[in-house]
């Protein structure tokens, strides 16, 4: 699928989180020596539930996979928490939720390095999922995802999100 997200230019960071220069997202993944910046909403509902994203089959990473409410790189000269509002619009057409700092980490796997700022937001109202991206969508408990942790039913980098959310 070439949706146009391989030509997204992308800040590259040093391991300070201070940009040292640019290139295209095509460049990043596949390449774990260039970090990039990510921005990442943890939707939460009155009910403590946890809104999970199951990822389109088409992904180029991790497709089919449950992963974090939203998650999005944060554009070359963007904001964590612009793209963190923007990504939260386009993904789950929430516009107007409240959106709260909670951390920031450096995460390394085998494929790529993102430095990731993890907002939180409260959210009761509709959620219109971009179904170029997302094949579904709903609140999970925490225990059913501890319960469920082992089975590869989630991304590796939602399980670490989640891991870092629960120990605050």
């Amino acid at each position: 699928m070439n949706d146009g997200t391989e030509e997204e230019l992308l800040d590259l960071v040093d391991e300070h989180d201070r940009v040292i220069g640019g290139t295209r997202r095509r460049d990043v993944h596949g390449n774990p020596a260039l970090i990039h910046r990510v921005a990442h909403v943890i939707v939460l509902n009155d009910r403590g539930g946890i809104f999970l994203q199951k990822r389109c089959g088409t992904k180029d990473v991790q497709p089919g996979k449950w992963d974090t409410s939203v998650g999005g790189h944060v554009d070359r000269g963007e904001t964590y928490f612009s793209a963190a509002r923007r990504e939260m619009a386009e993904e789950l057409g929430i516009t107007d939720a409240e959106l709260r700092f909670s951390h920031k980490y450096l995460h390394r796997n085998s494929y790529e390095s993102e430095y990731v700022a993890t907002f939180l937001a409260e959210w009761t109202g509709d959620i219109r999922l971009d179904h170029t991206e997302i094949d579904e969508g709903r609140f999970w408990t925490a225990s059913e995802i501890a319960s469920k942790r082992n089975s590869g039913l989630f991304t590796p980098n939602f399980l670490d999100e989640f891991d870092r959310w629960r120990a605050l």
